[in-house]
């Protein structure tokens, strides 16, 4: 804008007469294209899968000093899979959790759950943790948290939910589910 000293642009009367003529108003929305559709499933599958990850890193067996050229190559490329696919998972989740909480939930949300504002920072934290370590404490935690953002979520649409074993063979562990 101009200032008293200064002779307005063309470009600045011309805005100023915008505004004259259509004053700007405030838009409201919740998220950054309203009425997104939110869930917090993708969160927990992502969880679960660094689980899993954690799981099969932990399963392999380091090939013996006089191993092959091949069975090395075959153990440095499966830790490397695992590895990267547990990161991958871990940013997935800690995405889906920030979409959440930046743009689902409101203040009161907050006012009924309290404990919000912790558990997604315990949650974003963890998402960390995982992709820094092979720690299986630390992804089952993880699930934890996002089984508790599950339920927090639900809870602020009225629904109940339920834990349901994953049915992901080895890995184990439950999902929440809204209830129908």
């Amino acid at each position: 804008m101009h200032t008293p000293s200064t002779s307005p642009s063309l470009v600045d009367r011309v805005f100023e007469a915008l505004d004259r003529a259509a004053p700007p108003s405030v838009a409201h929305a919740h998220c950054d294209i309203p009425c997104g559709i939110y869930d917090p499933h993708f969160a927990q599958i992502a969880a679960l899968t660094v689980c899993r990850m954690v799981q099969l890193i932990q399963g392999l067996e380091k090939p013996a000093a006089s191993a092959s050229k091949q069975e090395w190559d075959t153990y440095t490329m499966q830790i490397s899979r695992y590895t990267a696919v547990k990161e991958e998972h871990a940013k997935i989740a800690e995405h889906e959790i920030v979409i959440l909480w930046t743009d689902y939930f409101k203040p009161e949300h907050l006012e009924k759950h309290r404990d919000l504002h912790e558990v997604v920072w315990k949650a974003t934290k963890l998402t960390s943790t995982v992709k820094q370590q092979i720690n299986m404490e630390a992804a089952q935690q993880l699930l934890a948290s996002c089984q508790q953002i599950a339920e927090i979520f639900w809870d602020t649409k009225g629904v109940k939910t339920r834990r349901q074993p994953s049915n992901q063979g080895q890995v184990g562990g439950e999902l929440v589910y809204p209830t129908v």
